[in-house]
């Protein structure tokens, strides 16, 4: 959990069967989602990961099918140094788009999103990032 939401009844991502992939993911904050813009919605979580996984954060389909509501990148990817780097301490922000003509509200501790771990393979020779450390969040590998 993320330090500013220790204390604040944050539900730490649980599987609902045990054939489920993903880990429900709650907002930790009441927010509103208005039409046509994107909105970050706070979970008041990291995730740790070995170097080889990323998390895969996708919208749960009842909100997005239901709702036209949909992540503004289709799936966010969570990587392995994201976590506890000093710009937010890898707090985990859902990014989502409203679809709609009204104003969709999400109260704190509404399953937004599914948080599903993936492993991933590279090339050989690759030596990306040798020597860098993730400083920043959304778009900080670009800069």
């Amino acid at each position: 959990m993320v330090s500013t939401y220790k204390g604040k009844n944050i539900n730490l991502p649980k599987r609902k069967t045990g054939r489920s992939a993903g880990y429900d993911i709650e907002a930790a904050e009441d927010v509103t989602l208005v039409p046509h813009k994107v909105v970050l919605v706070p979970t008041g979580l990291k995730a740790y990961m070995q170097p080889d996984e990323y998390l895969g954060i996708h919208v749960r389909s009842g909100i997005s099918i239901k709702n036209s509501i949909s992540c503004i990148n289709s799936q966010g990817i969570i990587d392995a140094d994201y976590y506890n780097n000093p710009d937010n301490e890898g707090h985990i922000m859902v990014p989502l788009i409203n679809h709609g003509d009204k104003d969709f509200f999400i109260g704190k501790g509404t399953r937004v999103a599914q948080g599903i771990f993936y492993k991933y393979l590279t090339v050989d020779g690759d030596e990306a990032g040798v020597g860098a450390d993730r400083v920043g969040g959304f778009g900080s590998t670009g800069k």
